[in-house]
């Protein structure tokens, strides 16, 4: 039920805006380019040849400055979402102990409640944070069924939704820290 991304399928919308810049600004450096060359074949004025390679000599440096600043920030989030992969492979480890208490824990208040095969697995994804659409497109159904299901549970808790759930059974995790 996880969705796992590899480090190289980042969403494209993380990619950063510069690179896009940075191609921009070489694609107007290569006409600026083109079109100095045909002046010059046709034997155009120096003021126009000039104006041409003083926009060469604005476009290429900008080009690359911001080609490069932008995959230095892609390589940063990567290393970033790295870290963060790693952080979270240590602290299930660290914690599957804990965590399999708490499974067994929810299971049995899951058998107290006598909440259906179908209801246990909408209350653990709404537990995880999943909105009903979600919910429904993972379970293939209709958001109504899942919208059904999480009302029978609310029902059958006796709990008023989604915070109450979501506080039952993560209230006491919370411990005061002494101080």
């Amino acid at each position: 039920m996880t969705s796992e991304r590899t480090e190289t399928s980042l969403p494209s919308r993380v990619v950063p805006r510069r690179i896009g810049l940075g191609a921009l600004l070489a694609v107007i450096a290569s006409f600026v380019g083109l079109d100095l060359g045909i002046d010059l074949v046709r034997g155009t004025d120096l003021a126009h040849v000039s104006f041409h390679l003083i926009g060469l000599a604005i476009t290429v440096p900008a080009a690359v400055w911001v080609w490069r600043s932008g995959a230095r920030e892609l390589e940063e989030l990567r290393r970033d979402l790295t870290k963060s992969r790693e952080e979270a492979v240590r602290w299930r480890a660290e914690a599957r102990d804990a965590v399999e208490g708490l499974s067994i824990a929810i299971d049995r208040q899951f058998d107290r409640w006598e909440l259906t095969p179908a209801e246990r697995e909408v209350c653990l994804l709404l537990l995880k944070g999943l909105s009903l659409r979600e919910i429904a497109d993972i379970r293939d159904t209709g958001e109504r069924t899942a919208r059904e299901q999480a009302r029978a549970i609310y029902r059958k808790s006796a709990l008023a939704g989604r915070a109450e759930l979501a506080a039952f059974f993560l209230e006491d995790l919370l411990a005061p820290r002494d101080g």
